[in-house]
């Protein structure tokens, strides 16, 4: 027997950003195990299109869209190409991003404008794009993953990349309060989770730090994936607006 809250997910078209690997990968496989049709996000197509493939084997309905997020452009396209393919856009999960750490002295300035157009305008151009049409069906749900560099300062590697997670969580936290219409907003901030954003930083002693925190603390993928579901699943009338996880031996 399907449950009342597997029928929350069931049906939902759900965006993806970034879903060629990791959080992204991971979230959209959980998501389509349910019941949702998935638009999947990222500029690696051959990886998008295997995704795609393989969720299609198993049942589920899943498009691709070449997408780079810090290209508006690129977000209004993924948004028609929901709106066209399934009719309507229930779900965002703005989770693409980058992690280039490296200590401010050693002005990595073109990295820096790397991760603001990609962790902080992304996230805006995603919401741009998703928000009038979410308004005019009257429901949806805005997810952004952020991090716990959001929560406290990731010094001294990671003060720039903190700043953008800091500003994601302004964003959700404005928009929780702006939007009404039925639309729910999450934010999501994970600690060291397996994924490909660990291998961002072109410093080599930033890398080879960053390399070892993980190894000694990341949990898999889809401990962010199964945090997404939970939130989407709630009824109508209940958003979780913050989530927080971490590995048991991280004290960061």
């Amino acid at each position: 027997m399907t449950s009342i809250i597997e029928n929350n997910i069931a049906g939902k078209v759900a965006i993806v950003t970034g879903a060629s690997s990791g959080l992204g990968e991971s979230t959209a496989r959980h998501l389509a195990a349910r019941g949702a049709k998935l638009v999947l996000a990222a500029r690696r197509t051959d990886r998008l299109d295997k995704l795609v493939a393989e969720i299609r084997e198993s049942g589920g309905e899943a498009i691709a869209v070449a997408t780079d997020v810090s290209k508006r452009a690129d977000l209004e396209k993924l948004a028609a190409s929901a709106v066209e393919a399934f009719g309507r856009i229930d779900v965002l999960v703005n989770n693409a991003g980058v992690m280039p750490l490296s200590p401010i002295e050693k002005l990595k300035v073109d990295e820096w404008d790397r991760t603001i157009d990609v962790n902080i305008k992304g996230v805006l151009y995603g919401i741009a794009a998703v928000l009038p049409r979410m308004t005019a069906q009257g429901s949806g749900h805005i997810i952004n993953i952020a991090s716990v560099a959001g929560l406290k300062v990731f010094t001294p590697i990671g003060t720039v990349y903190s700043a953008t997670k800091f500003a994601v969580r302004a964003i959700s936290e404005g928009l929780r309060a702006e939007t009404g219409h039925g639309i729910r907003v999450t934010i999501v901030s994970p600690g060291a989770v397996e994924s490909e954003l660990q291998l961002g930083s072109s410093d080599a002693e930033s890398a080879a730090g960053v390399k070892a925190f993980y190894d000694a603390n990341q949990i898999p993928a889809d401990s962010v994936a199964r945090a997404v579901v939970y939130a989407v699943e709630q009824p109508a009338n209940v958003d979780i607006n913050e989530i927080v996880l971490r590995p048991v031996t991280q004290d960061f």
